[in-house]
């Protein structure tokens, strides 16, 4: 509940109440996508100037270690997971979704430690940018097999689904995911003297950029659910419990491995989170054969808004009693 008496994540609730009256309170989309870079922007220096002080120890390693294991794990248990109950093109796309990361969610989880002097590692936003393109690219390896398993697709009418290679070039070189990465090399590279610099930019104005963006999603999420109308209750079950799932997976794996209590949490909150930009756009061409309604409807109607009010504060409080 205390999560809730957040400035932003009232915005967030602010947004989805507007989106549901219908009202016509809205965000211009560069003013959206603005916000969007801002964030990653600020996000990576933040990063950098953390790392810059740790240097790049083990722990950081090993974190970024579990990090890429998780990337690759959860795609393919959500894949044989849904297999059972979709055809295999939907199956990939959500598998794709679930797999990779929401950086809004993240995002809020950093202001929500920050909040409570939980301390993490600055490393955690590169550990963010590794876990987006593994999924993807597993979704098309699936989807080109199946195509010649399961000929007659949509994109087997075209004359076949976009190509691997200018997927991998654009999940790499995805401009919101090397601004974040550049960032945080900026940060490392200049240090303290940097980050006093910065900090009327990272720090001051980020919580009041971090409440508008939410608003924003807000919005966006209420007008998503019209996408939710017709599906079947399991997906809305799996839409909750996966993230919860997830989340367990990535605890497991940082109690084995002696990880902090806040860089456990914000591993949970990565494994827990679902795309509802990147990925989605991707698959839009990449996967033509799925339906958009189905991952991106769960990932923004139901699996965002689920995390943002109740994810972070739970992950976060299981983290740090299990290893605070």
């Amino acid at each position: 509940m205390f999560n809730l008496l957040d400035p932003a994540i009232l915005f967030f609730v602010f947004g989805v109440l507007a989106g549901l009256v219908r009202s016509n309170l809205e965000i211009p989309p560069p003013i959206s996508r603005f916000l969007s870079l801002y964030l990653l922007m600020a996000l990576g220096l933040k990063g950098g100037f953390a790392l810059a002080k740790s240097g790049l120890t083990a722990e950081v390693l090993t974190t970024l270690g579990l990090a890429m294991g998780l990337a690759i794990a959860i795609p393919a248990l959500s894949y044989s997971v849904l297999r059972r109950f979709l055809g295999g093109f939907d199956a990939a796309a959500i598998a794709a979704t679930y797999g990779s990361v929401s950086a809004v969610t993240f995002i809020t989880t950093i202001q929500y430690l920050e909040n409570h002097g939980i301390a993490y590692g600055g490393h955690m936003a590169a550990a963010m940018a590794l876990m987006e393109s593994p999924a993807i690219i597993m979704a098309v390896v699936l989807a080109n097999t199946l195509r010649h398993v399961e000929p007659g697709g949509a994109a087997a009418a075209q004359g076949g689904g976009a190509p691997l290679g200018k997927i991998l070039h654009e999940s790499f070189t995805d401009g919101a995911q090397l601004l974040l990465l550049g960032a945080m090399l900026i940060g490392a590279l200049t240090g303290e003297a940097g980050e006093a610099a910065m900090a009327p930019f990272s720090v001051d104005l980020f919580k009041g950029m971090l409440a508008f963006f939410l608003l924003d999603m807000g919005l966006m999420a209420a007008r998503s659910l019209g996408d939710l109308k017709g599906l079947s209750p399991w997906l809305l079950v799996y839409a909750v419990v996966a993230p919860l799932v997830h989340a367990g997976l990535a605890l497991g794996l940082a109690l084995v491995s002696g990880t902090s209590a806040g860089n456990a949490a914000l591993l949970m909150v990565l494994a827990a989170s679902a795309s509802y930009i990147a990925v989605p756009a991707v698959l839009r061409y990449a996967i033509p054969e799925a339906k958009p309604s189905l991952y991106f409807g769960m990932s923004l109607g139901v699996t965002f808004p689920f995390n943002i009010l109740l994810g972070i504060p739970l992950y976060t409080s299981v983290a740090t009693r299990v290893l605070g």
